[in-house]
């Protein structure tokens, strides 16, 4: 398992950072988080026209560019970094949920719009009162004629409420199956839910016989759903480590230039053995986050690869938040400072698809401790 950075790797990185940099400074961040979307749709648009980002991971054939899981390590750290308030993450589950689904005709359906950046997907697999655990469903699918009708409630989609389309996971008589249902169909209700994290958006759905069409042979899915989630979790963990690369950069900045009894505060021993923590830490977190995609890449210990990510660069980039909001004073509470908002990211996404403890306790489980 091993992760190598080559010139494409480099060429890729700096093309998403120039876009990145003009699309999402941070005063485009706080105003796409405060709207109702939560995201730009221009430059949702011009991600997939210009450089082709919602169809990275989608294969040539159906439109996408078809790379793995290194590239998407990349994009994604890229995206931590600045913020992004896109619905990128749910695309990445919704694309793999199909791939991993096994449906040539949903995939030859929905893949090429995704990858266009025309519709909008996300995987609804959590419900309220459960864990981040597929197997987990109890939302029922009963057949009707050719159709299905699905039953139950969906809790932390993400980006629920602006969705084309939900994945959503329903249990039938051959175990967990995966079904197509349309956003905007008879019985399902969508509600936006007010999070500390503005800039990610997450909702509720409720399906009240929701006409919904089968996604994948008959058969249980939980295993493909999982692999689904572990895509999206190794994905969150590389976006976590950019969020603690730049919490680190803008801390030793500001360490830098803020001047106290006359001299840099950057130059007294607790600030230096701040900064340096955070720098190892954030380094463990981008090995650890690619150590996941290597995982997926080869198909080699991907649980505990994942596991391991997740619990680290959690760990990593809410503490990384903390110095810098430490570093500048103690500033973070003040809505007008951006140290908050990095804050806020890192706490609600170490919640995101279980905290550090529920991983690690999978990892010492699936280890034999």
């Amino acid at each position: 398992m091993s992760f190598t950075v080559t010139p494409e790797h480099e060429e890729l990185r700096q093309t998403v950072r120039r876009f990145l940099a003009e699309k999402s400074p941070i005063t485009a961040v706080r105003n796409a988080m405060t709207t109702d979307a939560g995201f730009d749709d221009a430059v949702w648009s011009q991600m997939a026209e210009q450089i082709g980002l919602q169809g990275l991971i989608v294969p040539e054939a159906h439109g996408g560019a078809g790379m793995g899981s290194a590239e998407l390590a990349i994009v994604m750290e890229e995206m931590g970094r600045v913020l992004l308030c896109a619905p990128f993450l749910s695309t990445v589950l919704a694309t793999q949920a199909l791939l991993l689904a096994g449906d040539d005709a949903a995939q030859k359906d929905l893949l090429p719009g995704i990858a266009a950046g025309t519709t909008r997907a996300t995987l609804a697999y959590v419900e309220p009162g459960g864990d981040w655990e597929p197997f987990s469903a109890k939302t029922t699918a009963k057949q009707d004629g050719g159709d299905w009708k699905l039953d139950g409630r969906k809790a932390f989609v993400l980006d629920g409420h602006t969705a084309d389309v939900l994945l959503v996971t329903a249990r039938t008589s051959d175990g967990l199956s995966l079904f197509r249902v349309d956003a905007g169909a008879a019985g399902v209700e969508r509600t936006a839910l007010p999070t500390l994290d503005l800039t990610r958006k997450l909702a509720d759905v409720s399906l009240e016989g929701a006409r919904a069409t089968r996604v994948g042979k008959a058969g249980d899915l939980t295993a493909a759903i999982e692999r689904a989630v572990q895509w999206a979790i190794a994905a969150l963990a590389a976006e976590q480590a950019g969020g603690a690369q730049r919490c680190l950069e803008t801390a030793t900045d500001y360490a830098k230039t803020r001047l106290q009894f006359g001299r840099p505060i950057g130059t007294f021993q607790a600030i230096k053995h701040r900064c340096a923590d955070m720098l190892v830490s954030t380094e463990f977190a981008k090995s650890a986050a690619y150590g996941a995609a290597a995982a997926l890449a080869d198909g080699d210990g991907v649980d505990e690869a994942t596991a391991i990510a997740k619990s680290y660069c959690s760990e990593a980039f809410f503490q990384a938040a903390g110095d810098n909001i430490q570093i500048h004073g103690g500033m973070g509470f003040t809505w007008e400072a951006d140290a908050h908002l990095y804050f806020k990211r890192a706490k609600s996404s170490s919640l995101l698809f279980g905290d550090p403890v529920e991983h690690r306790e999978k990892l010492a489980a699936r280890i034999g401790l």
